[in-house]
């Protein structure tokens, strides 16, 4: 059976005038996909108007939450003793997103309940994987 992990959070986006805009943004796990996160944000929360989902490594968010993390396009880092910054990179530019790190700890304590570390059944990730690049072929 398939366990479903979703959190929604209030984070603040940060623009290039230093201003600070409240933005929402879904935190789900699932533990069909066990080592990966995703972050939904609504159509209001992009430029082009379209819903955004963003998938990363649940090792990136637990390391981010510790420690500045990631190469490329998801980078994660504490900021001060209460916030954690998730910076985006896509072709249209940057986003600097700020969200309130308990929330996060509690929404990763939550996935490795469903999934504990070393747990994740990676075969079965890998043969959907599969189906999905290879459409049954």
């Amino acid at each position: 059976m398939d366990i479903t992990i979703e959190q929604t959070a209030r984070g603040r986006l940060v623009t290039a005038q230093q201003r600070c805009t409240s933005v929402a943004a879904t935190f789900r796990y699932s533990s069909a996909e066990p080592l990966a996160v995703h972050v939904g944000f609504p159509p209001e929360a992009s430029l082009e108007g379209d819903a955004v989902t963003w998938t990363f490594a649940r090792d990136l968010l637990e390391e981010g939450l510790e420690r500045p993390a990631g190469r490329g396009d998801v980078q994660l880092w504490p900021c001060g003793p209460g916030h954690t910054v998730v910076e985006l990179h896509a072709p249209g530019g940057i986003a600097m997103l700020l969200f309130a790190a308990p929330l996060l700890r509690r929404f990763l304590q939550h996935t490795y309940a469903a999934v504990p570390a070393g747990q994740e059944n990676l075969q079965d990730a890998v043969d959907r994987g599969l189906e999905a690049l290879f459409g049954g072929v």
